[in-house]
């Protein structure tokens, strides 16, 4: 049996939830796995303010990394800290030494993957992320375990637990937006500060991460087009009801010969798409290849254990590498490379609500807009808005358009005298 020491970086949530599994199902993973998996060292900030220490035995625990980055018995460096400094510092340390790491920490990957590749390869380390993106789903390892026969033509994910429960919320329940946050707060799913989830930029990481993986080209996070959802409001989740839609954050990656598009957005999906019925803080990721057609991964995208799950089973599979380590087989550096042509005119459909003057023509002066700029509409709802009897509420769903022809339409249209304003554009899927 070999025995593997392994040291870890960090000990919150993920950390503490790493140590469980590691130590509580030793035996069971030595029996199936015929590893014996050891924790040497924990690393962590201080000893005042760190909640899970005693969890331990505090002979485990250093403030100081170097002790573990220079510890020849320490095989493998799980980092679990999170955000970028000084986890990007501790992996480029410990991969010159030559160390293999496991990590969790969806933001350092999609800033710094190239640096920490070249890295690797330059020891001979591992590298390894599964726990980056979706939690507990296997999804990285589907990819390239378990995909390798196709093309991957699209990947559409809900990969961000918070802003999930807080849609399921405003559908379900007619909450505000600020309503919706404000209880995932209160249950622990929303931060203090929520940006990152709520603005979309923690799906974009991920998406980053996932769209090179499937298109086997690096997708730099600043290629990805993004949108948050705190523009939405009860009247979209109403509209959306009554067309047959649900609203979700979506990241949503298509490949095309070396056309790419890459964006993260809210998005209307019809309530038959398997990706409709995800509720709550779970997550789902949709992939299509080409020769498999459909297939999507469902489960915890977060929390303690089911992100501890994915790191532990990358420890595992960099046990069993036996020092032949896995590295990308597409060209991973900072900039995309300029074999990828980026689509940024990319074609969907558009569900938009206008609030209008209640009058002769003005149905028929916002088509002419829309035709003049090629958007085809597929369907028109209009209710009478209930704050006076001179204006209503028109919602168009169009046929799929350029995004590029929909901005150009929508900035004539919001000149139109018989225009309010234009309350919402809302992007869609099949």
């Amino acid at each position: 049996m070999q025995k593997f020491d392994v040291s870890i970086l960090g000990f919150g949530t993920v950390g503490a939830g790493v140590y469980k599994i590691l130590t509580g199902n030793h035996d069971d993973i030595a029996h199936r796995e015929d590893l014996d998996l050891r924790i040497r060292k924990i690393l962590v900030r201080d000893f005042e303010h760190e909640p899970n220490l005693g969890l331990a035995d505090m002979s485990y625990f250093t403030t100081d990394f170097s002790e573990i980055v220079s510890d020849p018995d320490t095989r493998i460096i799980v980092e679990c800290i999170g955000g970028v400094e000084p986890a990007r510092t501790y992996i480029l340390k410990a991969l010159d030494a030559g160390k293999t790491v496991v990590t969790s920490n969806k933001e350092v990957i999609s800033k710094h993957w190239p640096e920490f590749e070249a890295a690797a390869k330059n020891t001979g380390a591992g590298l390894y992320m599964e726990a980056t993106v979706g939690g507990g789903i296997p999804i990285l390892k589907t990819i390239i375990d378990s995909m390798q026969a196709n093309n991957i033509e699209r990947i559409m994910g809900i990969i961000n637990g918070t802003t999930n429960y807080i849609l399921t919320n405003m559908a379900e329940s007619g909450v505000s937006f600020s309503e919706a946050l404000s209880q995932a707060q209160k249950l622990g799913y929303a931060e203090a500060n929520p940006t990152a989830d709520i603005e979309g930029f923690d799906a974009t990481y991920k998406l980053s991460i996932l769209s090179s993986m499937s298109f086997h080209a690096h997708m730099p996070v600043d290629v990805i087009y993004r949108e948050g959802i705190t523009r939405l409001s009860s009247e979209d989740f109403d509209f959306a009801k009554k067309l047959g839609y649900e609203i979700k954050l979506l990241a949503i990656g298509k490949k095309n010969g070396n056309n790419i598009e890459v964006r993260v957005h809210p998005t209307m999906l019809p309530k038959t798409h398997p990706l409709a019925a995800v509720r709550g803080v779970f997550n789902a990721i949709f992939v299509t290849g080409h020769a498999v057609g459909d297939i999507m991964l469902y489960g915890q995208g977060a929390g303690q254990m089911p992100t501890a799950s994915a790191v532990v089973s990358d420890v595992i599979y960099a046990c069993h590498s036996d020092g032949h380590h896995k590295y990308m087989t597409f060209r991973n550096e900072e900039k995309m490379t300029d074999e990828v042509n980026l689509v940024e005119n990319f074609r969907c459909r558009y569900c938009i609500r206008v609030n209008v003057v209640d009058e002769p023509g003005t149905m028929a002066a916002i088509s002419e807009v829309f035709a003049k700029h090629n958007v085809s509409l597929k369907d028109v709802l209009q209710l009478g808005a209930p704050d006076n009897g001179v204006s209503s509420r028109i919602t168009f769903m169009t046929h799929e358009a350029n995004e590029f022809d929909i901005r150009s339409a929508l900035s004539d249209i919001g000149k139109l005298t018989c225009v309010h304003a234009i309350e919402s554009m809302i992007r869609a899927e099949a």
